[in-house]
């Protein structure tokens, strides 16, 4: 399996963490990751692999339509795996801009520029390239929010709820736009929260290791009862691989990890974790303070992931308790550097 793949912001927390499995697992695939750079993306995360003859660094924008161009033409790719986006909530609601530029028509571009190197027409692919495919990684929160009960699946109703989520929403409907109209081999996974190494700081899971450190309040947004599922980093790079290689054009995946935590709960599992492996003269959980909720809240997130499980045989070797302890001896190392 020969394979040149242009995965797209790959020096952020999943794609980093994606390419290392990735290049790891297939020897004879090649990789170019276009990352803008921006906050989140961190060329650390990949400098143990400046070395590697299978990758390929390149600075520049999803948005750039000669760029992409230049590089399909120079690299002719087989495949795009496309996980750059803007997508922290709170940033969203501030400069929304950014978010539909990057996220809607960032993700037109990369489809509407594989399609003009992979397709002579709509359903007519070009010598070679009817098995390229384009994997596109969302979330779930285009799903919106949940009550106490009930589990998102692929059939669930899109009803987003802030800028990020909406516009994550449309570059979902934009790619099975490029299934239906133009018969484009595509896939989409939706995934529930990721946690793991080289997640950035801002996130909520680093933010309470590193404010719990430093001895600083630890911010829990309204009462601390919104509950995500969560999801290792490495299982969901494990799910993605599945639905790259065996899933079916056209179709949905929902990745999640079975792991339903409320934020409160997060919070006090770290500081308890922390008071072992880390202990000051008070537990951390002294530092925990609630602050204003923020607008558009979703209470809840849980994902149905029975048709990946079902269908791929993809399953979650982390539950929370054992991949937060983990992540948290990964951070304890970063900051101690």
């Amino acid at each position: 399996m020969n394979k040149n793949v242009l995965i797209t912001g790959g020096a952020g927390f999943i794609g980093s963490n994606f390419i290392f499995y990735f290049l790891e697992k297939y020897k004879n695939i090649k990789v170019v990751n276009l990352d803008k750079l921006t906050y989140a993306g961190e060329l650390s995360n990949l400098k143990t692999l400046e070395t590697n003859n299978n990758y390929t660094f390149i600075k520049g924008d999803i948005c750039d339509t000669e760029l992409v161009n230049e590089l399909f033409t120079s690299h002719q790719f087989t495949d795009v795996i496309h996980f750059a986006a803007e997508s922290h909530v709170d940033n969203s609601i501030k400069h929304p801009d950014a978010f539909i530029n990057t996220n809607v028509y960032g993700t037109f571009n990369l489809l509407n520029v594989a399609k003009t190197h992979w397709m002579d027409a709509p359903f007519s692919f070009k010598e070679g390239c009817k098995a390229n495919r384009f994997h596109h990684i969302s979330t779930d929160e285009v799903y919106g929010t949940l009550g106490q009960k009930g589990l998102f699946t692929e059939e669930t109703p899109y009803a987003p709820n802030s800028p990020y989520s909406a516009s994550k929403a449309s570059s979902d409907f934009i790619v099975r736009s490029y299934f239906h109209t133009y018969g484009m081999n595509v896939v989409t996974t939706n995934c529930s929260n990721n946690y793991g190494p080289k997640q950035h700081d801002e996130k909520l899971i680093p933010t309470i290791i590193r404010k719990a450190l430093n001895n600083e309040s630890i911010p829990i947004y309204g009462d601390g009862k919104n509950i995500r599922d969560w999801l290792y980093v490495e299982d969901h790079c494990k799910g993605i691989d599945l639905a790259f290689q065996k899933g079916k054009v056209g179709e949905t995946y929902n990745i999640g990890g079975k792991n339903e935590r409320d934020n409160l709960y997060i919070a006090h599992k770290i500081c308890d974790i922390l008071d072992e492996l880390k202990p000051k003269d008070k537990p951390y959980s002294k530092l925990i303070t609630f602050v204003k909720d923020r607008p558009g809240h979703d209470f809840r997130y849980a994902i149905d992931a029975s048709k990946i499980e079902t269908e791929l045989k993809w399953s979650a070797d982390e539950n929370f308790e054992t991949g937060i302890v983990k992540t948290i001896e990964w951070y304890l190392k970063k900051y101690k550097k």
